[in-house]
């Protein structure tokens, strides 16, 4: 495997060892690379590092060992404002939208770093997630597990971020609404938004990904491109077989 290149990094992981509790670490040793324009995808069992590794470069998480880069500044520990406010979106797989606000309060919450510019996001937001534009005064606690987790993407991309984290963005949805998350994931890639995708439809995230990691007990076990991943015969014996389909 050729080695990727580094110097023009968007996020660069590098040695990261973290964990929530003293003397516990989840993540050991572990690396990532994701340059510009690219769709990185992390696969891996249950347990194996993935959510902790968003949580870790998001600043919720204490590193112990390693760094973390954005664009090639030490990001390592910053808190999650901070992060925000240098280009960095993160949508959590769970409790992601605030649901006695209306979907047009939640979006304007994530511009509370700046404001003024909300026309303009908005229209980026909507160019993306078209039926949010007729829906903006519905409350998000009304919405299906699908609208909202487009509600959780789009306030992130409000801050117009760098880069976009995002967990397990298919987790919980019908099969037609996994497929029409990635399809929304590939069209905010495509808009310019380097993206980082933790998910457990492996084979999925591994059809759109631009490159994939496996992360198994902390440790980044295999890389290379979507293409790749999916047809090493490790890849599918270790891993595929038993996530996602």
């Amino acid at each position: 495997m050729n080695a990727i290149p580094t110097e023009n990094a968007v996020v660069h992981v590098k040695g990261l060892t973290a964990g929530y509790l003293p003397g516990v670490d989840i993540l050991n040793d572990c690396n990532l690379v994701a340059n510009p324009g690219e769709l990185i995808g992390i696969i891996g069992p249950n347990g194996a590092g993935k959510s902790t590794l968003l949580k870790a470069i998001f600043g919720q998480v204490q590193v112990r060992g390693g760094s973390i880069t954005l664009n090639g500044d030490d990001i390592t520990g910053l808190k999650a404002n901070k992060l925000v406010a240098r280009g960095v979106g993160f949508v959590p797989q769970n409790n992601n939208v605030f649901p006695s606000l209306t979907i047009e309060e939640n979006l304007q919450m994530g511009l509370y770093q700046n404001p003024k510019i909300y026309d303009d996001r908005l229209d980026f937001v909507v160019s993306i997630f078209s039926e949010l534009k007729s829906r903006l005064k519905q409350r998000a606690g009304s919405l299906s597990g699908g609208e909202r987790q487009m509600v959780a993407m789009s306030r992130a991309l409000m801050m117009d971020p760098h880069v976009l984290l995002l967990d397990e963005p298919s987790a919980g949805l019908s099969p037609v609404k996994q497929d029409e998350a990635f399809i929304r994931v590939s069209e905010i890639n495509k808009a310019g938004v380097t993206t980082i995708m933790v998910e457990q439809n492996a084979r999925r995230c591994l059809q759109i990904c631009d490159r994939g990691y496996v992360l198994d007990q902390g440790k980044d076990a295999y890389e290379g491109t979507g293409r790749e991943l999916l047809n090493d015969p490790k890849v599918i014996g270790l891993y595929l077989g038993t996530l996602g389909t």
